[in-house]
């Protein structure tokens, strides 16, 4: 009973605060992993939309934690870092029920985060299994054409980058960019001192990401 009440509550409120506007929230978890890295990220990322996509997100976006309700008032969650993540069973309960009812994260790994991040989605999806996304897949040809797929933007193993989804029904409800590090990319110049050109790939994949969800 408890359970189906909390998922009856959650989709309510979910359907209640979706249609105001087009939010992002950066997504807090345990584990002691840095969910706050790349603080200049978003709030340049969302700039960039909203001049270029039409969007009208607000620019400081909030930070939620993983167990609480207040995921439900955000259409589309981001989460990064460096190291170790961890869901307890009522995070992993309240994500699910997010995801599996419209919501959208997108998981953008740092450097670090991918066995543990992988450890954790087997909890919160133990049915499914990541799929990398071709680059025929809608989000690479948005407002922005990427023909080979996810762009590289910063080197770490020399491994090439990947996207990889889950899907609920043929909806995209997460995605995992992995050795790609689009946050870098979009942070403010002096932190990586990234070449334009390189920013520029990371701004307009990131802004295809955003109006896929929205808009698509």
């Amino acid at each position: 009973m408890k359970k189906t009440m909390f998922l009856v509550f959650s989709l309510l409120f979910f359907a209640q605060n979706t249609a105001i506007a087009q939010q992002i929230a950066i997504l807090k978890y345990g584990g002691g992993g840095d969910w706050y890295s790349n603080p200049t990220a978003l709030p340049n990322l969302i700039q960039f939309c909203n001049t270029n996509i039409d969007t009208k997100i607000d620019s400081e976006p909030e930070t939620v934690e993983a167990g609480n309700v207040s995921i439900f008032k955000y259409p589309f969650l981001h989460m990064t870092g460096h190291g170790n993540v961890f869901f307890t069973d009522e995070e992993v309960q309240n994500l699910r029920t997010y995801l599996l009812s419209g919501g959208f994260l997108h998981i953008d790994d740092n450097y670090g985060m991918e066995p543990y991040l992988r450890r954790e989605l087997e909890k919160l999806f133990p049915d499914r299994q990541l799929e990398e996304l071709g680059a025929d897949h809608p989000i690479f040809s948005q407002r922005f054409n990427f023909p080979d797929g996810l762009p590289k933007i910063h080197e770490h193993d020399g491994k090439r980058p990947q996207a990889f989804g889950i899907f609920e029904k043929g909806r995209l409800v997460l995605l995992y960019t992995y050795e790609a590090d689009l946050g870098d990319g979009w942070e403010d110049p002096t932190v990586h001192n990234d070449p334009e050109e390189i920013r520029t790939k990371a701004l307009q994949m990131g802004s295809n990401i955003i109006e896929y969800v929205f808009k698509g």
